[in-house]
């Protein structure tokens, strides 16, 4: 069918919905709403028999949800309604939710049900389980509302009559009088639920040395204990708070954006403080805490029974696992350095197999633009990072003692994509979504992938992947070479079925013929053209991306960063329906 996905803006939910309906026959295109003139026109242009709004914001014309069938994802079970569905959830600590199709309609998420799906809600972040929970969920009601749409008998549920039995249960915007967190009385429990349930956006708007700050993302500590409201310590560029039993790690602030200033964007929370935190008279020096373990733990050791931290190794036998979560897959030129430093320590001890990653969430979406935006010279910083990347990359190519799988969990892009490549075997979790591409914020891109990208898809594919910039599924992935195993799991699950297929692959008999082989492929690449080679030529154009004030990059990066809206739907992502 010709499925026009309208959104307010092209993120993973929609691209989710994208390349699944892509990867059943379906001729899908994308119409972003800025306006109600630019989507009639869309629609005038594509003349779908079928539109999906997968994540919209504003609500679509009459004329438009009355002469298509308008089919809204409401992340919120049947009866749920209102524009902070998840938000809710989290902050009251619900363990069961779901994810709602409904016909667009008025008044907003009241329209006829087609297809609703449950999920389990972890105690993780609202980004988290957006990428996670809740798009595996939604894509089983979107893919049930289209099969029973393209059926042509299916008549979808009134949410009203006698034949409806579920509760109106509408709630209001979420807003920060609800999300404060009052740091004197709230136990840690309740105030991960706060962080937890405006990680991404908004933030929980506090005070910190008299500025207002808006907090994202939040830990358990289980060690550190303070006055409640005390910061504790530092760790990797977050802060450990006190709470009055335990404490927490925030790994991210943004300053409050001033009436008529410029919008702001989230950092890690030590450098958005900068240069304030020891010039404080009233606060003494926070130590700062190991960002690694020192030592091996056992792999079934869960994380949180500890303290956070964002990069962790352990071992399980022959396998040793080197697992690493960075706020919004980003890797700034710190943490690139520091996940090179766990690795090296990884390649020092006795294993056969090294898995890289292996959470729930972002892989890696390669280099860290919001800390290379606050930088004094961004295109300095924009060097360092790519050439941190770089140092990375290098070091999983030239290791030949062992395999290594990268073990994608959650989704990745750019740098982070090819990150991934630079390993003997790519693992992905079923639903994880790919963007091996770098075109869309002006950079040529480097970490080698003019070298790992057509070894494993082949020149003209990987010219395809990087010139029309779009998304791959893990499936369509698999199809192309991208990827060695999908794993269906759910995404709390998927580093326990890593560490099964790791722990196989180190007892196969065939392991150390492998290893011997791959060793032989390295020295043979490299006498037809050494890595150096590969590296020199991606940045000498990565320079001239960075430094050269008429390419497109700063402005790019300026308007992602902060989140500028568009003014038009990209052209690469209209009238796409051709298959790949």
């Amino acid at each position: 069918m010709r499925i026009l996905l309208v959104a307010s803006a092209f993120n993973s939910l929609t691209q989710r919905v994208f390349v699944e309906l892509r990867d059943r026959g379906h001729r899908p295109a994308v119409h972003l709403m800025v306006g109600d003139e630019p989507l009639r026109e869309a629609v005038r242009q594509h003349r779908p028999e079928l539109i999906v709004a997968p994540m919209l914001k504003a609500a679509v014309p009459r004329d438009v949800w009355s002469a298509y069938t308008c089919l809204i994802v409401h992340p919120g079970p049947l009866g749920d309604r209102g524009p902070s569905a998840l938000d809710w959830a989290i902050h009251e600590g619900a363990d069961r939710w779901g994810v709602t199709v409904l016909q667009a309609d008025e008044p907003m998420d009241a329209g006829d049900v087609w297809a609703h799906a449950e999920c389990d809600l972890p105690r993780v972040g609202k980004s988290d389980l957006y990428r996670g929970e809740i798009a595996d969920a939604a894509l089983r009601a979107v893919l049930l509302a289209v099969r029973r749409f393209a059926s042509g008998t299916y008549v979808p549920r009134p949410q009203h009559g006698p034949g409806w039995d579920v509760p109106d249960h509408t709630r209001p915007y979420l807003d920060q009088r609800v999300r404060r967190i009052d740091w004197a009385l709230d136990p840690t429990a309740t105030v991960l639920r706060k962080l937890r349930a405006a990680d991404s956006q908004p933030g929980v708007l506090d005070q910190l040395f008299g500025a207002e700050w808006y907090l994202h993302g939040g830990h358990p500590e289980s060690e550190l204990l303070g006055k409640p409201g005390e910061l504790l310590a530092t760790r990797a560029g977050a802060l450990c708070r006190a709470t009055v039993d335990g404490a927490v790690w925030i790994p991210q602030l943004r300053p409050r954006r001033r009436p008529g200033g410029p919008a702001t964007f989230k950092l890690p929370a030590t450098l958005a403080l900068g240069d304030l935190l020891p010039l404080l008279p009233e606060l003494p020096p926070l130590p700062s805490l190991p960002t690694a373990p020192r030592r091996p733990a056992a792999a079934d050791q869960h994380q949180e029974q500890g303290s956070w931290t964002d990069i962790d190794y352990q071992e399980a036998g022959p396998v040793g696992f080197l697992r690493f979560s960075f706020p919004g897959g980003a890797m700034s030129t710190e943490q690139c350095r520091r996940l090179l430093e766990a690795y090296r320590h990884a390649l020092t001890r006795p294993t056969s197999v090294l898995v890289l990653g292996g959470g729930r969430d972002f892989f890696s979406n390669g280099i860290h633009l919001n800390v290379i935006e606050a930088a004094a010279d961004p295109a300095a910083e924009s060097w360092a990072n790519i050439s941190a990347m770089d140092d990375l990359v290098s070091q999983l190519l030239i290791t030949t003692d062992r395999l290594v799988v990268s073990a994608v969990g959650g989704n990745a892009a750019a740098g982070g994509a090819m990150l991934a490549l630079a390993a003997d075997e790519i693992w992905c979790r079923e639903g994880v979504v790919l963007n091996p591409h770098y075109r869309l914020m002006g950079l040529h891109g480097s970490e080698y992938w003019t070298y790992t990208l057509p070894r494993r898809v082949g020149a003209a594919a990987a010219e395809r992947l990087t010139r029309r910039a779009l998304p791959v599924s893990s499936a369509s992935a698999q199809q192309l070479g991208l990827v060695d195993r999908v794993i269906p799991a759910a995404p709390g699950e998927f580093g326990r079925e890593v560490a099964r297929f790791a722990a196989l692959l180190a007892a196969g008999p065939g392991l150390q013929g492998r290893i011997a082989a791959k060793k032989l492929g390295r020295e043979r690449d490299e006498a037809i053209k050494p890595l150096d080679a590969y590296r020199t030529e991606e940045l000498a154009l990565m320079r001239h991306n960075f430094f050269d004030p008429d390419e497109p990059y700063h402005a790019l990066r300026s308007a992602f960063v902060r989140k500028q809206p568009v003014r038009a739907t990209p052209p690469h992502l209209t009238g796409v329906g051709e298959p790949n």
